[in-house]
């Protein structure tokens, strides 16, 4: 039986490397975002690789485009299984620097995207009581950086979503999965097409991941039944740093998070952006950032491992009691 997800975002970045991976493994793929055109390369490569793809151009923010793709999806591939929310759009800019159709704008993207897409997905798999949803998160869904306000308010805001709707589902007894990926800094497009207001050329803060990492734990979470993923060592630093002293972080961040974000090249006047209209061109999975990123995480295996790692440690914690307790028992000499 055929397996067939939907990826929104699919056009570029951790999107399209998503789509590459799902296909590897044999499913087939709705393809959700802006650019026809771009969308149908992904649905080339992906037929390239033995599978089928449906690639429906949908701007997310519009909730009636994305019941429609859905529908058409169903249509043409049959019932949608996993669905993954990850377009987005952001803004480099302070926030006094942000117009408020634009915060609107990148909100209504990355936020409502989201929220859009899991309800499109879950009017076909609650009838169902079958289907797994998977959000790209951030770890800056737990700790909020400077110059990325609306990114950072958006994923906050998914993670408040997902956790309610996690809720609903265990309430009404349906076992349908829905995991979030808390992703760290990955080597896309968006820094090179997102609006930016700032002097110099935006980046994101090392250490950097490529996209193909961010996809392998995409599609590990559609089917692990797991409540979150970390991935990442940076974003399990700054998620357990931000809930043991969110306010030094505050201070360290209002030091370094300017001059971290930025390359050391001036911002062209005639930057592309992508808040209201896709940039056209043939981007692809990957940004600018190739000779500083990493091909992997030790993070992911953990995650795959948990189960393991965790009687393991038992178990030596185990064995470490019983030599403080000669047979059996603490000495009271």
């Amino acid at each position: 039986m055929n397996t067939t997800v939907v990826v929104t975002g699919a056009g570029a970045g951790v999107g399209r490397a998503a789509a590459r991976a799902f296909a590897e493994r044999g499913y087939d793929l709705g393809l959700v975002a802006r650019d026809a055109g771009r969308l149908e390369t992904v649905a080339e490569e992906i037929r390239a690789q033995g599978r089928r793809s449906c690639p429906v151009p949908t701007d997310v923010s519009d909730p009636d485009a994305v019941e429609a793709a859905a529908e058409r999806i169903e249509r043409e591939l049959g019932p949608i299984d996993v669905w993954v929310n990850d377009a987005m759009v952001t803004i480099f800019a302070p926030v006094q620097a942000i117009s408020p159709a634009e915060f609107r704008r990148a909100t209504e993207v990355t936020y409502l995207g989201a929220v859009y897409g899991t309800m499109a997905a879950l009017r076909r798999m609650r009838p169902r009581a079958r289907g797994s949803i998977v959000q790209v998160g951030s770890a800056l869904s737990y700790r909020a950086i400077p110059l990325q306000s609306a990114y950072c308010g958006a994923k906050f805001a998914i993670r408040g979503f997902t956790d309610s709707v996690r809720c609903e589902l265990l309430h009404d007894g349906l076992p349908i999965n829905i995991c979030m990926v808390q992703l760290p800094a990955i080597n896309t497009p968006q820094f090179d097409w997102a609006l930016s207001r700032m002097p110099r050329r935006a980046q994101p803060v090392p250490p950097i991941y490529e996209p193909e990492v961010a996809a392998r734990a995409i599609v590990f979470a559609a089917f692990s039944r797991r409540r979150e993923i970390w991935l990442g060592g940076s974003s399990w630093k700054a998620i357990v740093a931000n809930a043991v002293a969110p306010g030094l972080l505050d201070r360290m961040l209002a030091r370094d998070g300017y001059a971290s974000q930025m390359r050391n090249e001036t911002e062209p006047a005639d930057a592309p952006a992508n808040l209201f209209e896709p940039v056209r061109g043939s981007q692809g999975a990957h940004g600018s950032f190739g000779d500083r990123a990493r091909a992997s995480s030790w993070t992911l295996p953990m995650a795959r491992h948990r189960g393991a790692l965790v009687a393991g440690g038992l178990a030596l914690l185990g064995v470490l009691g019983a030599g403080l307790l000669p047979n059996g028992r603490r000495s009271r000499s």
